[in-house]
């Protein structure tokens, strides 16, 4: 066999090796946080709807990571997005959380976390990718999470789902 056919043959092998190393699912990636139980990842939506399954176990709430302050009742539900000034689907949702504030005034309170300004919100928050918006009720409860760009008329419909607008 001539050496060029050698050649080809054992780059070809190696190409494949890399390609199905390389293509193969590894399992859930960062809408599970690494220690969450296997229910609470099956459980979850569909991969790359964008939505994250929230911290508790389905129909639970978990405690909201705090603001300022600690929850109080008469609390307005909150909308947080966390993500960096820099990060170009962030800036895509800038616009997004400007209508939110404006529309939802005194209703809802908007908030955004710049994970990388401050690295320790991402922990506060249990977020591993951005942007990551979380929703929590009025008692300060988390109630549900996306991952990633979100259209406004998505948002409108979830918060209305959630009961958190009319």
């Amino acid at each position: 066999m001539d050496k060029s056919v050698q050649y080809a043959v054992v780059v070809l092998i190696v190409v494949l090796i890399l390609a199905a190393v390389l293509t193969r699912d590894t399992g859930p990636r960062a809408s599970a946080t690494p220690d969450a139980p296997a229910d609470v990842i099956a459980a979850g939506p569909e991969p790359g709807s964008g939505e994250a399954p929230a911290t508790p176990e389905p129909g639970e709430a978990s405690p909201a990571a705090p603001s300022d302050g600690e929850a109080e009742s008469g609390q307005l539900p909150r909308f947080v997005e966390v993500g960096a000034d820099s990060c170009v689907p962030c800036k895509m949702m800038q616009p997004i959380l400007d209508e939110l504030r404006t529309d939802y005034a005194g209703r809802l309170e908007i908030e955004f976390a710049d994970v990388w300004k401050n690295s320790e919100l991402g922990q506060r928050y249990n977020v591993q990718t951005i942007p990551t918006q979380v929703i929590y009720d009025a008692s300060g409860r988390e109630v549900f999470r996306h991952i990633g760009y979100w259209p406004r008329e998505e948002i409108d419909a979830k918060l209305k789902e959630l009961g958190i607008i009319d």
